[in-house]
């Protein structure tokens, strides 16, 4: 279907049938006529947020006009929460810098991911290349069984399996019992 006309205005509130089947109401912000893209923004099933769409008006079947409604890029009218968008913003930098934290600096990908499977079950750190368990147990390079040392000796055990682990499958090593 090809847009023209006031039908697409800014500000238009419209109901859309598409050729997939969807329904949707929604208040057209942009529609941008060389590119036969209309953008929409329609109420989300719950909350206060909003879905926006972008859909090429070839796609539309058929479409009613439910009214028009002010401006929806309307600064004054926008309503902004800034105190959630910067706790957002602050959680999302803190969990960047906690993703961080887990990515070894100077390792390699055995260790990363020996880093990895320890860090499923238990708490762990780096500390230059070594991996720290649990704030006692030490994993050295090469990353073997054989270079993990302190802690008690269940937490060692523990530790010493999951180091195995990788070796077993990434190297063909057979596994021996500990």
């Amino acid at each position: 279907m090809e847009g023209g006309g006031d039908e697409f205005a800014i500000g238009v509130l419209i109901s859309v049938k598409t050729t997939l089947g969807e329904e949707f109401e929604g208040q057209i912000v942009s529609f941008d006529r060389p590119t036969n893209l209309l953008e929409g923004v329609g109420r989300a099933e719950r909350g206060e947020r909003r879905n926006v769409r972008v859909l090429k008006a070839n796609y539309i079947r058929e479409f009613s006009v439910v009214g028009r409604a002010n401006d929806p890029l309307d600064p004054a009218g926008c309503v902004l929460d800034l105190s959630a968008i910067h706790a957002r913003e602050e959680a999302a930098l803190r969990q960047a810098e906690i993703d961080a934290e887990r990515i070894g600096v100077g390792v390699t990908p055995e260790a990363q991911s020996i880093f990895d499977a320890l860090s499923k079950t238990l708490p762990v750190q780096w500390d230059k290349t070594d991996i720290v368990v649990m704030k006692e147990v030490r994993v050295c390079n090469p990353y073997l069984p054989e270079n993990v040392s302190g802690g008690t000796s269940a937490a060692n055990e523990r530790v010493k399996k999951v180091v195995k682990k990788p070796h077993t499958i990434c190297c063909g090593v057979q596994s021996v019992g500990l």
